[in-house]
């Protein structure tokens, strides 16, 4: 892993592979660690991008809320930093958030955005309510009690059955999110906006990937939009966690999704 300094805190990132760079960004009380199964088998292709955000993993986790802005804002500076004009990015969950804020702001550093498991929609009450009550239980409980709440629900529930190793490596990456983290983490998906015309709005090439059972994002939330620019694929027997679920799926999506001929980009 490698780091950055950023604003006057560490970003720690993984940078693997050659050609063309790929940015996956991880959901809320995870970590680059979720990828594990994919970048061995995406990175022959291109070169992989993985950051702890903000909050998360071993980068570092400031005090207070967090916006989904400044999330995005601290990729920009790791682009930057490691001087890549243009990348593609793709979010799982709570980085599909991020890349939608980035691809609103900054749209001339991608050659184009995924969502894996992610919506532009913003939380209504209820969700809003929720992350409330997320950031009461982390504060008052902790994070090993919230986290065994919140892993189980990720997976298919036949996946939660049969594959337990991965309920608790998930567990294990969520455990060790510095509570800081995860609770000014849970405070910016709250107050993101309706972001569905950023994908409407797009000409860049997009990736939309829902699972075929995710009960956290279900497919008519992640496709909110058609176009000739627009990839839409669903992982059979996944819930909302594909990239471990079933990687290899997953992987043959993204790469497929990489492959489409493309307008020439200016670098």
């Amino acid at each position: 892993m490698e780091k950055l300094i950023c604003d006057g805190y560490t970003l720690v990132f993984s940078d693997q592979g050659q050609g063309d760079a790929v940015v996956l960004l991880h959901g809320f009380c995870g970590s680059s660690e979720y990828w594990e199964r994919v970048v061995p088998l995406l990175s022959k292709s291109c070169r992989c991008i993985v950051p702890d955000l903000r909050g998360h993993g071993s980068s570092d986790a400031p005090l207070g809320a967090y916006s989904i802005e400044q999330m995005a804002d601290d990729l920009l500076k790791l682009l930057d930093e490691l001087k890549l004009p243009k990348v593609t990015m793709l979010g799982h969950s709570m980085g599909g958030y991020i890349t939608l804020s980035f691809a609103e702001r900054y749209a001339s550093r991608l050659n184009g955005f995924g969502l894996i498991h992610s919506t532009g929609y913003p939380d209504d009450e209820a969700g809003k309510e929720k992350r409330l009550k997320a950031v009461s239980t982390i504060q008052t409980e902790g994070m090993t009690v919230f986290i065994d709440g919140l892993v189980p629900g990720l997976f298919a529930p036949e996946n939660a059955e049969t594959h337990q190793e991965l309920i608790a490596k998930a567990k294990e990456i969520g455990y060790s999110t510095p509570p800081q983290g995860a609770a000014g983490a849970a405070l910016a998906m709250r107050e993101r906006p309706d972001r569905r015309e950023v994908i409407s709005g797009s000409r860049l090439p997009i990736l939309l990937v829902a699972g075929e059972k995710d009960r956290i994002a279900p497919a008519e939330k992640v496709f909110t939009a058609d176009g000739p620019n627009i990839t839409k694929a669903t992982i059979q027997g996944a819930g909302h966690m594909s990239m471990m679920e079933n990687p290899e799926e997953l992987v043959g999506v993204i790469t497929g999704f990489l492959q489409q001929d493309r307008p020439q980009s200016d670098h």
